[in-house]
């Protein structure tokens, strides 16, 4: 097998054994890969893999078609097309992981560019309506809404009945989203609080001092959730407001989770998300299909922050 393995702070593709299925496992054959932030911080050395998968080898989500299953796989077998999202290890051209960290792949879906699905929807689907709870006729707050979990967090409001307004930094982001769903757009850098008006809940991909935007434009019980932090880890906060307005804030990260717990939020996201890819409700957002072989341009080109969606690596398998 091949695989993109970091070395001293760069990429570079390697031929490695291919790994054989035990237990609960399957290998898969990867079509598609996409490129996350967490992966660019791993190959930085700042964002290390959980223990059990790939140290060397990033990557935390995959497409493809299962070649080989181990004796205690229950519902998966060879030939199956599947997506789901891994600890670390889904850049390259066969991936071992588990089952229930997988789920079938509609068969519309180009097999390639789902790879670049289930990270950004599975966060998504799991902030908006796991955590905060989302409901139809609230309105969400997407910050980053050019981001792959910004066009990820519209499309799955507008299925839900939800209205949204987004931030980003260009107009131009803010046309293409609004092409998935997105009601307002207001361009970020200085915009003021009316521009965003009041909203239910808030999905905040840039953190730092957007925090304060998020807890004056909420309305009394809004919920917030912090899932990126480019704008940086510190922030002043309100209390005063945040007691006025009962407002709840949390934050989430969905690679360092337990296997378990990544492995309900798959099971929420085939029960609820996957029928909508299948009916065209939900469709996934690709801005680059880059080959594995090319891999440092497809990192330089999520680093860039020029990106809408998500840039994709096709490893070269399950795409029949």
């Amino acid at each position: 097998m091949k695989a993109l393995v970091i070395a001293e702070g760069a990429l570079r593709l390697e031929d490695r054994e291919t790994p054989a299925p035990a237990a609960d496992q399957v290998l898969v054959e990867v079509a598609g890969t996409g490129v996350n932030r967490a992966d660019l911080l791993q190959v930085g050395g700042r964002y290390p893999a959980p223990p059990g998968w790939p140290k060397d080898v990033p990557g935390l989500e995959l497409s493809g078609t299962v070649v080989a299953a181990g004796p205690g796989v229950r519902w998966l077998s060879p030939g199956d097309r599947v997506f789901g999202i891994v600890g670390g290890g889904a850049h390259a051209s066969h991936v071992l992981t588990t089952e229930n960290l997988c789920t079938l792949m509609p068969d519309d879906l180009d097999p390639i560019a789902a790879g670049g699905i289930p990270e950004v929807f599975i966060t998504a689907h799991d902030a908006l309506v796991t955590i905060a709870g989302l409901k139809p006729g609230e309105r969400v707050l997407v910050h980053g809404v050019g981001s792959g979990v910004g066009t990820a967090a519209v499309q799955i409001a507008r299925a839900m009945g939800a209205t949204s307004v987004g931030t980003a930094r260009t107009p131009d982001k803010l046309e293409k989203a609004k092409e998935l769903g997105l009601d307002e757009g207001v361009v970020a850098g200085g915009e003021s609080t009316d521009a965003i008006g009041e909203v239910d809940v808030v999905v905040d991909l840039i953190g730092g001092d957007y925090l304060s935007i998020d807890v004056e434009v909420c309305r009394p019980k809004g919920r917030i959730v912090i899932v990126g932090l480019l704008g940086g880890a510190g922030s002043e906060l309100n209390l005063g407001a945040v007691m006025q307005k009962r407002l709840s804030i949390r934050g989430t990260v969905l690679r360092s989770r337990p296997d378990h717990e990544k492995a309900a939020a798959v099971a929420a996201f085939g029960a609820q998300l996957v029928p909508l890819f299948a009916d065209g409700r939900l469709q996934p957002v690709v801005d680059k299909i880059v080959p594995l072989e090319q891999g440092q341009e497809a990192y330089d080109l999520v680093a860039s922050n020029a990106t809408f969606g998500k840039v994709v690596l096709s490893g070269g398998g399950g795409g029949s």
